[in-house]
């Protein structure tokens, strides 16, 4: 049941609606028109080394020159053109010059591999690629064959003057490209239902599939994940998640431009953290692997001193039991609690919430499950952390929770306005109005996807309690094992990497009479083990170690059955990455991948050798 919220009156005083906007270039538009000199974004300037502001007028007259150096380019309407950028001012130049236009927008991930992005281009059918450097085109230039459409390549960063008509395709600068127009009105030539993305999920098997969104569908998310978590015209989101991804595109792009916020772009995952602490953000958009990391820090920092553990410990019962009193869940603490409170939490507390720049009023984990365990610590040290589920079919956001509704361990409650159901297989489906309109040239997969009904199938094993989702791992992680048993793969790799020794654990089984899994192992951890197993560190599958490894997850798994322990085990020293092709540009395992690559120890195994029972 969805919360009940009077959606007459404005969740905020300055927002645009999605009826006003009409389309994505009209939401654009009138920010600019309402708000011209107010800070639209922030930026790092590497030459500079400094942070500079962009106003929402000097965004519009930058998309506006844009539109007409496509426009000189032949670009027609529902032509495609591609972004391969990091997050910064000039991915929103081009995506909203290249909207108003009525193009459509593919955005590509920036450490995809050059095979799948030339994948991606090739099945698009884009004519304009926009890329930030000759670096990164090198190795799709050597790809030309697989996207033979493609018609011009732009070149972000700046350098010599250069037009490279004599390669195929060309090849120039944008600064050149720039100097070649005047100015003019920005443009806006589409309409609500037309086509303006076409997301490419990275999916964890097989090829990519091209997700077709109009700007319909994203302005109505946006607009329905404003009603439960409003943003304000002071906000200050700093977006750091690829704007390649669905929910960075409408929850930290879309989202924070019908309110009027600022948006500023994180340097990099390494800055991060500098970055948090400078720019101080009110609105933090991330994935739990963030918050996992952050939580790791602060615990290995307290187990270096055993009373800094027991502060932590009872200050995560005390900000806990806190925080559950004023949702009306527990009774009030009593004065002595209090008085602990006070004086734990500027010592306990706050340094915590000064690491992510000490203004934080809304910090949400979004793209996979996070750990309830994890998130009930995070909220009890006073962090607003919110979750929310959602996936690219669906515009992305399906459900979010609210901030005086926060339980860790849930996804949160639909948005207003989209039904949950549950299949008989305990999958979750979804129906809301920003659906896709289908797979770009894919009719067979989009009719799998979406019934007759509109109802969407998501993929994940799902359950409903009190109004709110919680999600149970993904239906593909079934296995069915010979002996006619099933387990939830992603489960009891969630509980394998509780274990802080593994960093990513696979656990394969289907058609086998046990399950085996595979297992990176976390080089610090792992250096520790070895020293006191007396072993070499450069060699971990050896007996004594999968014997040691093998009781940590027993241990680990004591409260599943006995056709869901772990009889046997494959450790590997080189981490999982996106440039193996085993990793997902969103941190995804390929499973698909993982046992390929891994086929012949995992076969060694499950014949009988070196198990473990």
């Amino acid at each position: 049941m969805n919360r009940v919220i009077d959606v007459t009156e404005p969740y905020c005083r300055s927002c645009i609606g999605a009826t006003l906007a009409g389309t994505l270039p009209g939401l654009f538009n009138e920010r600019a028109t309402r708000s011209p000199d107010a800070v639209a974004y922030r930026q790092f300037d590497g030459i500079a080394q400094c942070w500079r502001e962009h106003t929402w007028e000097s965004m519009r007259r930058r998309a506006a020159r844009l539109q007409l150096a496509m426009q000189q380019g032949g670009l027609a309407p529902g032509d495609r053109i591609a972004i391969l950028l990091p997050n910064g001012i000039d991915w929103v130049g081009f995506d909203m010059a290249a909207l108003g236009l009525g193009l459509v927008v593919v955005p590509l991930y920036m450490h995809d591999s050059a095979a799948n992005v030339s994948y991606i281009l090739g099945h698009s059918g884009a004519k304009l690629l926009l890329v930030d450097t000759e670096a990164r085109w090198g190795p799709l230039e050597q790809r030309t064959h697989a996207f033979p459409e493609l018609s011009a390549v732009w070149i972000c960063a700046p350098g010599a003057s250069s037009t490279a008509f004599d390669r195929s395709p060309p090849v120039r600068r944008l600064d050149d490209v720039l100097a070649e127009v005047g100015s003019a009105p920005f443009r806006q030539s589409c309409e609500p239902s037309s086509l303006a993305t076409i997301i490419y999920t990275s999916g964890t098997t097989g090829r990519p599939k091209g997700t077709m969104l109009s700007h319909f569908a994203l302005l109505w998310n946006a607009e329905r994940t404003a009603e439960v978590i409003p943003p304000r015209e002071d906000d200050l989101f700093l977006s750091h998640l690829p704007l390649a991804h669905a929910f960075e595109r409408t929850v930290g792009y879309y989202l924070p431009m019908m309110a009027g916020a600022a948006v500023a772009y994180a340097r990099s995952i390494d800055d991060l953290a500098v970055d948090m602490r400078t720019i101080r953000p009110t609105v933090l958009l991330s994935v739990p692997r963030i918050y996992e990391r952050a939580f790791g820090a602060i615990r290995s920092k307290a187990e270096g001193a055993l009373l800094g553990s027991r502060l932590m410990s009872l200050m995560a019962d005390l900000g806990w039991h806190r925080y559950q009193a004023t949702q009306a869940r527990e009774p009030a603490p009593g004065r002595g609690a209090r008085l602990a409170y006070s004086l734990l939490d500027p010592l306990v507390a706050k340094p915590i919430r000064n690491a992510f720049g000490g203004r934080l009023r809304v910090a949400v984990s979004g793209g996979a499950p996070l750990s309830a365990a994890i998130a009930r610590f995070l909220v009890a040290m006073g962090l607003p952390l919110v979750e929310g589920y959602g996936l690219t079919e669906a515009g992305p956001v399906v459900t979010a929770t609210a901030l005086d509704d926060i339980w860790p361990g849930s996804a949160g409650r639909p948005l207003p306005g989209i039904e949950l159901d549950i299949s008989a297989s305990q999958e979750l489906l979804v129906r809301t109005p920003a659906a896709m309109t289908g797979y770009w040239r894919d009719e067979a997969q989009t009719a799998q996807t979406i019934d007759r009904d509109g109802w969407l199938r998501t993929g994940d094993l799902a359950e409903i309690k009190d109004g709110r989702l919680f999600l149970r791992g993904r239906l593909r992680d079934i296995l069915a094992l010979a002996t006619g048993e099933k387990v939830n793969a992603g489960l009891i790799e969630e509980e394998i990497t509780r274990d802080r020794l593994f960093d990513r654990a696979v656990v394969i089984g289907e058609g086998k009479p046990f399950l085996v899994a595979v297992c990176t192992l976390n080089p610090k951890r792992w250096g520790t083990l070895a020293q006191a197993l007396g072993i070499d560190a450069e060699n971990p599958n050896v007996t004594v170690v999968r014997e040691a490894v093998l009781a940590r997850l027993r241990r680990r798994l004591a409260d599943y059955p006995k056709h869901a322990q772990v009889k046997a085990a494959h450790l590997v020293l080189e981490p999982w990455t996106i440039e193996s092709g085993l990793l997902t540009p969103s941190l995804k395992v390929k499973r698909d991948r993982v046992e390929q690559r891994y086929h012949d120890e995992v076969e060694t195994l499950f014949s009988g050798h070196q198990v473990f029972r």
